[in-house]
């Protein structure tokens, strides 16, 4: 997430529902933690003693994971690697053993022969249309065999050498994408910005010797800003989705899910920062202000060439954006789908489950003050499909709320229930989809700091969510008044229904320097602004940073170095650190083959603009960071990194 993004730190919920700091002096006693104690140092804060006086507790396994342990015999710690210490070089770094190759680097072409790359960032747009977009995030392997045929669920050892490697392109840096920046703004320029975000789908393969590669494929292709698109769900055909112009594209693709019938879901996150206008006497509606559009020009100026992005010109083109949006990989003439039932807010990702039957995705707003969602589907999924319809189409829309005693309940977004009534200025299910947040508020979820991916224990069955940042404390979830270095909470669904509406919640870890703030409580290598998460199937969590690099190196942040990514066991809590990244670079999109012995990572705008550091200029685009080519002539490149075992091993064994 790039420096002028930072907005996502401030709130623009003016609900006044009970944050978590209004639970502050809730009865600690009455606290329910799932699986091991309340976090030392958020016991000590409540009761007035240094963190440093008292001993560490021992997290002692849930009842389910021990029987997993015992079931599966398991006594060996999960992770058998030797932490990498922190980094602040221009590279990234892996434990002894382990290699770390690039491939499909922003501007790569999707085919052998397609436009290559230009190092001087001369590339048209029509030619960045043929290449991977800029700014890989969140993605997902799809495996095929050698003939390309798509691969069932929990398929064969062939299924971790090639297949389909499907990634977001959130956003630009116009100081890099283009020769002279966006000073002077053209259409071309920002069709190029236009068609480098969006998602690319691109083959790949592990050649002999373990490396991988990208191939030539019938399902290479871009979905971006300016790809038809179309809508379902019961927003589909709300007045406000009726724009000037035909429904176009996909932007701000933060992160990402995989539904159980194979397909990609992108989830849109920070689009309002693409709506502006060029007059000065513009006024804000409060409904803009709600998701974040601000007065005036924008950082991409895109509103300045596209009439679509400008609030004036055409009002209602800010409703298409905020969706979650399902693409089918192995369909090249896949129209994508924004599916309205899912809600509109700033999706961070859409992590999906099954329970009963049904297909249930669950969600976090990343900005501060938001909230966690899930969808349920109205009837199991398999049945949906084979009716011909959508299971992501009809079903129930759940904000959480967070209650002192560790429970928390999902309350529905529903017209014509509690408060989402006529009466209240609801018109219908549509207006409550396409002003969710508004619902969100209406019913008092909990506003939360930042919450970001959400990711499954496979194991156990229990949800994890990043809270990067933010100030809702102090209290037993978020013991920090000023939380600058994030958290992670867990929950269960009562009774193991996430079709349900009742949850346990309690707090994984508390991220941060513990030399700079004695409440950190980390069971192993420090690290803060948690953001990316991912299981694989032995159930290790892989934890991906996002220190924003107005804050990287500085202050709170001046030990942890770059940002990196971690390993942790949820059973014991022991999380090190496994991978450092380059220069203000984020780490992010982690995923790993079936087999556990490759592991996808994203690298995200490396060379950005970081405070301590500097800021890249069109003149010099170097100026922060030159990798991945470190190649005087070039420039900085997002791009993926593949993480093999030099002896061909499980990956964090």
């Amino acid at each position: 997430m790039s420096e002028h993004l930072d907005r996502d730190d401030i709130s623009t919920n003016p609900s006044g529902n009970r944050t978590l700091s209004d639970i502050a002096n809730a009865d600690v006693s009455r606290r329910h933690v799932l699986g091991g104690t309340m976090g030392l140092a958020a016991i000590a804060f409540l009761a007035g003693a240094p963190a440093a006086q008292a001993a560490t507790p021992t997290a002692a396994p849930t009842a389910t994971t021990a029987d997993v342990v015992a079931r599966h015999g398991r006594r060996k710690p999960l992770l058998g690697f030797t932490a990498v210490p922190v980094g602040a070089d221009d590279d990234v770094h892996v434990p002894e053993g382990y290699v770390a190759d690039v491939i499909i680097p922003w501007g790569t072409p999707l085919f052998s022969d397609g436009p290559a790359w230009k190092k001087n960032a001369s590339d048209s747009s029509l030619e960045q249309a043929m290449q991977v977009g800029y700014n890989h995030d969140g993605q997902h392997f799809f495996p095929f065999d050698t003939r390309g045929r798509r691969k069932s669920r929990g398929g064969r050892h062939d299924d971790n050498d090639a297949g389909l490697l499907v990634l977001n392109n959130e956003y630009t840096d116009p100081a890099l994408l283009t020769t002279d920046g966006l000073d002077t703004v053209t259409p071309e320029k920002v069709r190029k910005h236009q068609h480098a975000v969006g998602v690319t789908v691109i083959a790949i393969e592990q050649e002999r010797g373990g490396r991988w590669t990208h191939t030539d494929s019938p399902f290479n292709r871009r979905v971006h800003a300016n790809t038809p698109v179309v809508f379902s769900g019961p927003a589909a055909k709300d007045p406000r989705l009726q724009a000037k112009t035909p429904a176009r594209g996909t932007m701000a693709n933060c992160s990402m899910g995989n539904t159980p019938w194979g397909t990609y879901v992108t989830c849109e996150e920070n689009w309002a920062d693409y709506f502006g206008s060029a007059d000065k006497n513009h006024k804000v509606t409060d409904e803009e202000k709600r998701y974040g559009i601000e007065p005036g020009q924008t950082h991409y100026k895109w509103e300045e060439a596209d009439d679509r992005f400008d609030t004036d010109k055409d009002p209602n083109e800010q409703y298409r954006w905020g969706w979650c949006v399902e693409i089918d990989p192995f369909d090249p003439d896949h129209t994508p789908v924004k599916r309205t039932a899912l809600g509109r807010v700033k999706h961070e990702n859409c992590h999906f489950a099954t329970s009963r039957g049904r297909v249930v995705a669950y969600t976090g707003d990343d900005q501060s003050g938001e909230y966690i969602y899930k969808f349920v589907s109205k009837r199991p999924w398999r049945a949906a499909r084979a009716m011909g319809r959508s299971p992501l189409d009809e079903g129930i829309l759940y904000v959480a709320k967070f209650h002192e005693d560790g429970t928390g309940t999902w309350l529905p977004l529903v017209f014509g229930q509690g408060p989402l009534t006529k009466k209240n200025g609801w018109k219908d299910q549509a207006d409550v989809l396409v002003r969710t947040r508004r619902a969100a508020d209406a019913v008092g979820a909990t506003p939360m700091d930042r919450p970001e991916w959400i990711k499954e224990n496979p194991l156990t069955g229990q949800l994890f969510v990043t809270l990067t940042n933010g100030t809702a404390g102090p209290n037993p979830a978020n013991p920090r008044k000023k939380n600058v270095y994030g958290h992670i909470l867990r929950w269960t669904e009562r009774h193991g229904d996430k079709t349900g509406t009742e949850f346990d919640w309690d707090i994984f870890v508390l991220a941060g320097d513990p030399t700079k703030d004695p409440q950190v409580d980390i069971n192993g290598d420090a690290f803060g602004s948690p953001d990316g998460l991912y299981f694989d199937t032995d159930g290790r969590m892989w934890i991906a940073t996002d220190v924003s690099n107005s804050k990287q190196l500085l202050k709170e942040y001046e030990n942890l170095g770059n940002n990196q990514m971690l390993c942790a066991d949820p059973r014991t809590r022991e999380i090190r650190r496994f991978l450092t990244g380059p220069k203000g670079a984020e780490i992010t999109g982690i995923m790993g083959t079936p087999d556990r012995r490759t592991l996808f990572v994203n690298i995200q705008h490396p060379g950005e603009e970081t405070k301590a550091i500097g800021a890249p200029t069109p003149a010099n685009p170097q100026a922060v960071s030159s990798w991945p080519d470190h190649d005087p002539a070039g420039r900085p490149r997002p791009a993926t990194v593949v993480i093999r075992r030099k002896d061909g091993g499980i990956i964090g064994s």
